[in-house]
């Protein structure tokens, strides 16, 4: 039966693609509509013969002819990513995306001018008329247009872009901005490194305000845990109370000073731990 892949072979994409023919140089593989698409040698795993499938991504060589690679690059068609600039020349951008090929950053899709060794935000798609993968700093085109249907509470993936005076911007589920504020965050925030958060606020531009933090009782649950199993590793007392200075809370626990206290109230409660003056320790 003819292996049918008909409409699946996407440039810029990860396609599983069959062996067709293995030849010195590399594997070709069946790209249907677009003919034989060679896979390096560099690139060929070990014990692959015709006829088997494997798992490539595809893009553009240096002379613009469509190749297959095992490597993974840092961003896909349709992803948004923080890619370094490694080039600028008469053409535009060229921007590090983990393939021997930069990825380019056409000035028509510069939002400012671009220095090489610094990082950008941007949307990796493909060019309808030249066939080429390239990126986009201007972002704001691509987000999804659908209405913004999020609760407080709910639980979204966040991508940090940048840090301000009041904290940072980020990108919701590919779909939204949204805003982590400084007294929110209670934990280390990196650029582009994808994280849960949960949705604070909907405001009225449509944004949201977020936190990094379970709401509500959850967060305390879950930090009951974590602290009874720390005061545990720890002797079965800390010097820490609901009365030590907020800083010193968020430096050792990652959590805000409020949960910490809701926490503290619950293993009380609980009778799992005892309240000194300056100490709590383990009911045993």
């Amino acid at each position: 039966m003819q292996h049918n892949l008909f409409n699946m072979v996407e440039i810029g994409k990860y396609n599983t693609l069959k062996v067709v023919k293995s030849v010195d140089f590399g594997l070709y593989l069946d790209g249907e509509e677009h003919g034989e698409i060679l896979l390096p040698t560099r690139y060929v795993p070990e014990n692959v013969n015709v006829d088997d499938e494997l798992e490539v991504f595809l893009y553009l060589d240096s002379e613009d002819r469509l190749i297959a690679t095992t490597e993974k690059p840092l961003a896909k068609v349709g992803d948004f990513a923080l890619l370094e600039a490694v080039a600028v020349n008469r053409f535009g951008a060229f921007l590090n995306w983990g393939l021997p090929k930069d990825l380019m950053m056409p000035y028509s899709e510069q939002r400012h001018n671009i220095e090489v060794g610094e990082k950008y935000f941007v949307y990796v798609y493909l060019d309808k008329e030249t066939n080429r993968i390239v990126a986009s700093s201007k972002t704001d085109k691509f987000l999804d247009q659908s209405p913004v249907n999020y609760e407080p509470g709910d639980e979204v993936e966040i991508f940090p872009v940048f840090k301000n005076s009041i904290g940072y911007r980020v990108l919701v589920n590919e779909h939204v901005w949204g805003m982590i504020y400084h007294d929110e965050v209670f934990s280390t925030v990196k650029r582009g490194e994808r994280r849960k958060a949960y949705v604070k606020k909907v405001r009225e531009d449509q944004k949201l305000d977020l936190t990094l933090q379970k709401p509500g009782y959850t967060a305390v649950e879950d930090f009951s845990d974590v602290l009874l199993r720390y005061i545990n590793e720890h002797g079965g007392s800390i010097e820490i109370t609901d009365k030590s200075d907020p800083e010193t809370i968020k430096k050792i626990f990652n959590v805000s000073k409020k949960i910490f206290k809701k926490a503290v109230g619950k293993l009380y409660k609980d009778k799992k731990i005892q309240i000194g003056k300056d100490n709590i320790t383990l009911v045993r």
